[in-house]
């Protein structure tokens, strides 16, 4: 496992800056690895699965450091708005869910009272015992086969619009293969 230095200089060029958010996934992610014995993340391509519950800094600092990527499929989000991520092993079958405590950012201003808010977060953050910052909880987690990376499944066309609906997205409805936009589920409505 690359140190906490390196994993830090990754994630600021990864986000386009370093923030406590960024140290406190870098933390969060490199004790979730450990506790599966996952020492390179790198090397286990296909092997863990990650998922976030928030979509803020601490999520692009969780990515680099277990080496997920939307894309590829070994990165799940989960808009739950919890600085928390579930770490996956495939091989074993043994997931691991690390949460930040909320008296983490209050550990941090007794830890620098001297600094300002981000300067003192960060630091602390990146010092603090992994005990006064995390929650550790043993967690088990089906992945479906079409979750998984390097999934490859059929692909079926919208009755409705027409497009392509790849991983077992589509729903039926009264008879009729939809996509979840014209079943009714869009997060968007046409321009008028």
């Amino acid at each position: 496992m690359k140190s906490l230095t390196e994993y830090l200089e990754l994630a600021r060029k990864a986000h386009g800056h370093l923030c406590a958010g960024q140290v406190l996934g870098v933390r969060l992610a490199m004790l979730g690895l450990r506790e599966l014995g996952i020492d390179d993340a790198e090397g286990g391509r296909k092997r863990l699965v990650t998922y976030v519950e928030i979509d803020r800094c601490v999520t692009d600092a969780v990515a680099v450091v277990a080496n997920c990527r939307l894309g590829k499929r070994a990165l799940k989000f989960r808009d739950w708005g919890k600085v928390a991520a579930t770490f996956v092993d495939l091989q074993t079958g043994r997931a691991i869910r690390v949460a930040a405590k909320e008296s983490s950012k209050q550990a941090a201003r007794e830890r620098f009272p001297e600094l300002d808010k981000e300067a003192g977060q960060q630091k602390a953050y990146a010092e603090l015992p992994d005990e006064v910052l995390f929650d550790r909880q043993w967690v088990k987690v089906e992945v479906a086969p079409e979750d998984l990376p390097g999934f490859k499944g059929r692909r079926v066309v919208c009755a409705e619009c027409g497009e392509g609906i790849n991983f077992k997205r589509e729903v039926v409805v009264k008879g009729r293969t939809l996509c979840r936009a014209c079943a009714g589920e869009s997060y968007y409505k046409a321009a008028e």
